[in-house]
């Protein structure tokens, strides 16, 4: 038993917008098969897709606070002309520049048009075939404790785990990287961005989420109701949720 991450959830005050940036700055399309705009590549609505992670806009009635993400995406270049253009476009887009103390560091923060950051980096080797979508990165405060219950409950690859930094990628070896970095600060708001996880065919939903609860997962009430997915947060707080079998 694992479940695999399948897209990540951006909340958004107006989804349709948020999707249609993201879209734009991926180079994938937004589709709206429901009450959500989800993002993933082009040529029809493909769910789960077997090699990238799409993101998905859900419509949410409260703004971001002013708190920074501790889920945040990273994109991915091939070059320095790359990076730079990336960033004119993104701002064109409706992104802006963003300090969240970063230094002087060769990637660019900027933020979307609701106010959630993100990072373009520069050229990475290791990214070369990830997709736009490089990784998605969580900050923690114990990388080597969520690279134990990560890798426990999905069926994605540990490749790296050190005392600062933990990272996961597909068994197929496509698509983004998942990566945890040990931060300083501590969560204190909910995270406009997280995963949602789908169990393999045969696998039930409730046996999964009570694995994930031995794991070390809790319950978590947003008040959605009754709604065919279960809501969790791993040992760190991190929300994430578990989707009913495909």
């Amino acid at each position: 038993m694992a479940l695999r991450p399948v897209h990540v959830i951006v909340k958004a005050l107006d989804a349709p917008a948020v999707g249609r940036f993201w879209a734009e700055a991926l180079g994938w399309t937004a589709y709206s098969p429901g009450v959500s705009t989800y993002v993933g590549p082009g040529g029809g609505l493909v769910w789960p897709h077997p090699e990238v992670l799409g993101v998905d806009v859900v419509p949410v009635p409260e703004p971001k606070s002013a708190t920074k993400n501790r889920v945040h995406l990273d994109l991915a270049t091939t070059s320095t002309a790359h990076q730079a253009e990336l960033v004119d476009r993104l701002r064109s887009l409706g992104a802006t520049p963003v300090d969240v103390g970063q230094g002087d560091v060769p990637w660019t923060v900027l933020a979307d048009p609701e106010g959630d950051e993100f990072c373009v980096l520069e050229p990475r080797e290791i990214y070369r075939d990830t997709g736009p979508i490089a990784a998605v990165v969580v900050d923690c405060a114990d990388p080597r404790a969520m690279a134990r219950f990560w890798g426990e409950a999905t069926d994605w690859t540990l490749h790296e785990v050190a005392d600062d930094h933990a990272s996961f990628r597909s068994p197929a070896g496509v698509g983004p990287y998942l990566e945890f970095l040990r931060t300083p600060d501590a969560k204190t708001v909910p995270d406009r961005l997280h995963l949602d996880l789908l169990p393999r065919p045969g696998d039930g939903k409730e046996a999964e989420v009570a694995r994930l609860r031995t794991l070390g997962a809790t319950g978590l009430d947003v008040g959605q109701g009754d709604v065919p997915w279960t809501c969790l947060l791993d040992p760190e707080g991190h929300e994430f949720c578990v989707l009913a079998p495909h």
